[in-house]
Parts: C-alpha cells; sequence; structure tokens
C-alpha cells in the first residue's frame, strides 16, 4: 500500500502541466498587477493615473495574463 501511494504521487509530480513559460506568464501578471496598485496609490484622486491607467493594468494583470498563465499549454 505504501508503495502504491509513492508511486501516485510520483506520476502526479511528473504530470505537471506548468512550465516555465507559465510561470513568466504569471509572474509578468502579478507585475502588472503590483504596478497597477502602485500608480493607484501614487496618483491623485481625479488623475488619469488613478482613474484610467491603473485600473486598466488591474484588469489586463487579473482578467487577461494570469487566466492565460493558467490555460496555457504547449
Amino acid at each position: 500500500m505504501e508503495r502504491m501511494n509513492k508511486d501516485n504521487i510520483e506520476s502526479s509530480i511528473n504530470n505537471w502541466s506548468f512550465t516555465s513559460v507559465n510561470y513568466w506568464l504569471f509572474f509578468i501578471g502579478i507585475t502588472f498587477i503590483l504596478l497597477g496598485y502602485l500608480l493607484m496609490y501614487t496618483g491623485t484622486v481625479n488623475s488619469f493615473q488613478s482613474l484610467t491607467l491603473s485600473p486598466v493594468l488591474l484588469v489586463i494583470g487579473y482578467c487577461v495574463i494570469i487566466p492565460i498563465s493558467i490555460f496555457y499549454k504547449k
């Protein structure tokens, strides 16, 4: 029984579908999100930076790049 569990764990590790491309895309998405929050924090209340630029970066990060990094397969 112990050998069977070890084989199942090893096969699930070997079938991990994320590659380095997935991790790079995820890192780029996190960078977009952090940059969006930083721009929102540093801009004044009614500025282009706070009202337009940072929300666009956040939407691109959350809704485009992160899902692409999850679903991308070679």
